[in-house]
């Protein structure tokens, strides 16, 4: 699975630095990207990709750049992910946990997952944790997206200056890096 996720990766990678946008304007769909992917803005995961493909239509920026943002917030990170940046809303906020929070949860998935009391619940549980969630994963994004833009920058002009150094011609009229032996 992994070697599979680092080929299709690898694939859109090479495709991201061969389109004719400029270093800033791919950055910038990249931020975008990891914006959307990381804040609670749309509430659910498919959002994310519908919101972030029509801003990318409606400021005409590179559609791959945009959505390997998104899809840089894995499975494996996000629950860590909104965790910690509800506690730091509810920070914020002032907003205090509900009393007894951790038993509750645990009590919660003793319930059969498709029963209307575990959705009643869990709605009740996450209810005061609302607006902490907004406030925390879109200041998290938000973060996010600008240490993400000067990187995706700078990785987007090197591999661009290293791909060109490495296709043109040397002194023999070969491209660099072909063996004349």
């Amino acid at each position: 699975m992994i070697h599979a996720t680092r080929a299709a990766v690898g694939k859109w990678l090479e495709s991201l630095l061969h389109v004719h946008d400029s270093a800033h304007r791919t950055a910038a769909a990249f931020a975008l990207g990891v914006f959307l992917g990381f804040s609670g803005i749309p509430p659910f995961l498919g959002l994310h990709t519908i919101l972030a493909l029509s801003l990318a239509f409606l400021l005409n920026l590179n559609r791959v750049a945009v959505l390997l943002g998104v899809y840089s917030n894995l499975p494996w990170i996000i629950a860590e992910w909104y965790a910690v940046t509800t506690a730091f809303g509810a920070w914020l906020l002032g907003t205090k946990l509900p009393p007894a929070f951790t038993a509750q949860i645990h009590e919660l998935f003793h319930l059969p997952l498709l029963g209307a009391e575990f959705w009643h619940n869990l709605v009740a549980l996450l209810t005061p944790l609302l607006w902490p969630f907004v406030v925390g994963s879109t200041l998290g994004s938000a973060v996010l997206a600008l240490i993400t833009y000067p990187i995706a920058r700078a990785f987007v002009e090197t591999e661009r200056r290293y791909a060109a150094h490495r296709h043109a011609p040397d002194s023999h009229g070969e491209p660099a890096g072909r063996n004349h032996g």
